[in-house]
């Protein structure tokens, strides 16, 4: 049995408990859930499911996860992924952007090697990470990633000093740079472009455009990579959350086929 402790209470994490245990056909179970105090609605009024809430790391480590999950932000990777590691638990890592501090995932990394654990990266909200991989494997030469949103899910973000997001009338690429950028800048907005980074050809050589689209109201993810052994493009329309519009509902299931797979017969 594969115990997960989560980090976060939002759409992501809700998902993930109702639909683990038949994902990992009853071979993964939630055994605690880490929250803000003051945010702790029981987890059996949310989704009909009873675990431990607890507001302390050191109370979920006691429950003797042997992965923690992080759903909770940049933030919740700084405080709490170094700690997971040396705790000797393995740690899911969500919001990848996180990464693109080169200190934060240079601490992270030598604490999963000093405590023989992984970090694992769940593609999220896009596909085609398996390809991108192998791709890179035989030697990569572009990789271009483009995020196409509605201007209401930019708000809030940089974007609103580059364009009036209210008032637009056609698409707009208001940023053209690297992955690193664009994951620091737009924390909310970039774990895919981060994800793809780290797939690819890292953060600094991935070429990024984020898009502001009023004719649209969905995510759209478009991938373009040229490598020796082959040539892609692929675009990924994500349809939203319903525990949580700004989140892809793709992003949820993404973890819980990752967490599935580390006990199954057979992992794809």
């Amino acid at each position: 049995m594969i115990r997960v402790g989560l980090i976060g209470y939002g759409g992501i994490a809700k998902t993930l408990l109702r639909h683990l245990t038949t994902a990992s056909e009853g071979k993964a179970e939630v055994v605690g859930v880490l929250c803000k105090p003051g945010r702790q609605a029981t987890t059996q009024e949310a989704v009909g499911i009873e675990v431990p809430v607890v507001e302390r790391l050191e109370d979920l480590l006691v429950l003797s996860p042997g992965i923690v999950s992080e759903c909770a932000g940049h933030a919740a990777v700084r405080e709490f992924g170094e700690a997971v590691l040396q705790s000797g638990t393995d740690l899911m890592i969500i919001s990848i952007g996180a990464l693109a501090d080169a200190k934060l995932h240079d601490r992270l990394k030598d604490a999963a090697k000093q405590s023989d654990r992984q970090i694992l990266l769940p593609a999220g909200a896009i596909g085609a990470v398996d390809a991108l991989v192998a791709a890179r494997l035989s030697g990569l030469t572009k990789v271009r990633y483009r995020s196409r949103k509605p201007p209401g899910a930019w708000l809030g973000t940089l974007a609103e000093s580059v364009c009036d997001l209210d008032h637009l009338k056609e698409a707009i690429v208001f940023y053209r740079g690297t992955a690193r950028q664009a994951a620091l800048h737009y924390p909310k907005n970039a774990n895919v472009a981060a994800t793809i980074a780290l797939a690819g050809l890292g953060f600094d050589e991935t070429e990024v455009e984020l898009c502001a689209d009023p004719h649209t109201s969905r995510n759209t993810h478009e991938i373009e990579v040229c490598a020796k052994a082959c040539n892609f493009q692929i675009e990924l329309e994500g349809i939203p959350s319903q525990e949580n519009p700004k989140t892809s509902a793709l992003t949820a299931f993404s973890v819980i086929r990752g967490l599935a797979n580390l006990d199954a017969a057979i992992a794809i």
